[in-house]
């Protein structure tokens, strides 16, 4: 057996507190602490704990060499559980997922503190208004009773105080000004109003459509399109959910941008409704939108420019950033209510998608669809320009979780 440490490895020093009845009992304040070192790797789906003399000897193991597991002088007797939690490579076929994860992340070029936070940041069968109802953090007020206080709504910075401060005119308010005053976050659509397939396409043209692709020799190619993207590359793919969409089969789609037009994908095993509500982990006002839009970046598509590069993988969130907004206003033109939310079931999504994570992997939603004609989730539209009762200072109050 040949064996060799995985290519990229973090060990984190935690420390830990558990109840103990018998320090209570003793007096004391009932907690025994305890400080575990954890085995932290892109590769894997889980953090591994390990002991300081674990830690040592996959120290002193080479990332890139293998070397004969009858050549390493002495076996410990734990090196077969390392080699079965994937912290060690080997090259035995019942080892070969571990191999083939690991050599992932280094095909792929990922920054390893990237490719770590990406990984670890998934979520899987996360229910997150269940967690935030338990912990009564469904309201403004509820969040501030448990949190206290956030930090101030804005800071002061400079010298001279409000007398050095230089006003700005106020500009004449225009049709794009009226039009960034409608653009509220919708959480609550109308499940009887299916939207047209003329709609659809016209969301997707202004967001992702490629107006343009120019070829650089014969293997080369950029797209234009409306949104910006770190080094033209736009590595974002884009997957629909549709729900109610007229004339259209209710599933999941892969938008080709070139052509603006749609590939059927495998339905998830679950039934569709229980997909999209589980995909937005709970949040049943967003599960309910028409359509979906699931924001999927290739990341060798960005990391075959900025290999290995600290601002790469930031720079792929600007650019699903740039679609969500771009969604947002294309569809307040339209009439339309739209959100954006980061708070997804990535290894679900992935899962359903045919997607492993290291190579593709979400990192939002976004859905768009008809308004419900009444309130029933709170929308932030203080100026009422959605709704009228957004007017109401009640209705301030219940915006923990917009």
């Amino acid at each position: 057996m040949q064996i060799r440490r995985c290519t990229t490895l973090f060990f984190e020093l935690r420390d830990d507190s558990v109840f103990d009845l018998a320090r209570l009992l003793a007096g004391g304040d009932g907690l025994r602490r305890r400080t575990r070192w954890l085995a932290l790797a892109p590769h894997l789906e889980a953090e591994v704990e390990v002991s300081e003399e674990e830690r040592e000897w996959l120290g002193e193991l080479s990332s890139s060499r293998w070397q004969s597991i009858d050549q390493v002088h002495p076996l410990p007797i734990w090196a077969e559980r390392l080699i079965e939690q994937g912290l060690v490579i080997s090259d035995q076929p019942q080892h070969v997922q571990h191999r083939r994860n690991d050599e992932c992340v280094q095909q792929q070029r990922w920054w390893p503190l990237a490719a770590l936070w990406h990984r670890s940041a998934r979520w899987s069968g996360e229910d997150s208004v269940a967690t935030m109802e338990a912990h009564g953090l469904t309201t403004a007020e509820g969040m501030v009773g448990r949190l206290g206080a956030p930090p101030a709504e804005i800071v002061d910075r400079g010298e001279g105080g409000v007398e050095a401060r230089i006003a700005l005119p106020r500009s004449t308010p225009g049709t794009f000004d009226e039009l960034l005053s409608r653009r509220v976050t919708c959480r609550n659509f109308d499940t009887q109003r299916p939207l047209s397939s003329i709609l659809l396409g016209q969301m997707l043209e202004r967001s992702v459509m490629a107006s343009a692709r120019i070829e650089v020799g014969h293997d080369t190619a950029f797209l234009k399109k409306p949104v910006p993207s770190g080094g033209s590359l736009h590595p974002t793919e884009t997957y629909l959910l549709v729900q109610r969409v007229e004339g259209m089969t209710s599933g999941l789609y892969h938008y080709r941008p070139v052509d603006h037009a749609l590939q059927p994908l495998q339905s998830p095993s679950q039934p569709l409704v229980d997909f999209a509500r589980r995909a937005v982990s709970g949040q049943h006002w967003f599960a309910d939108a028409p359509v979906l839009v699931i924001l999927v970046p290739r990341f060798l598509r960005s990391f075959w420019k900025y290999r290995n590069h600290a601002k790469a993988y930031r720079a792929m969130i600007l650019d699903v950033g740039h679609i969500a907004q771009t969604l947002y206003l294309s569809a307040t033109d339209l009439g339309l209510g739209a959100f954006v939310t980061s708070a997804i079931n990535e290894v679900d999504i992935e899962q359903a998608l045919g997607l492993d994570g290291l190579q593709d992997g979400p990192l939002a939603i976004c859905g768009f669809g008809w308004r419900g004609e009444e309130m029933n989730s709170t929308e932030l539209d203080p100026g009422g320009a959605v709704w009228p009762a957004g007017r109401d200072p009640e209705a301030a109050k219940d915006i923990g979780s917009h």
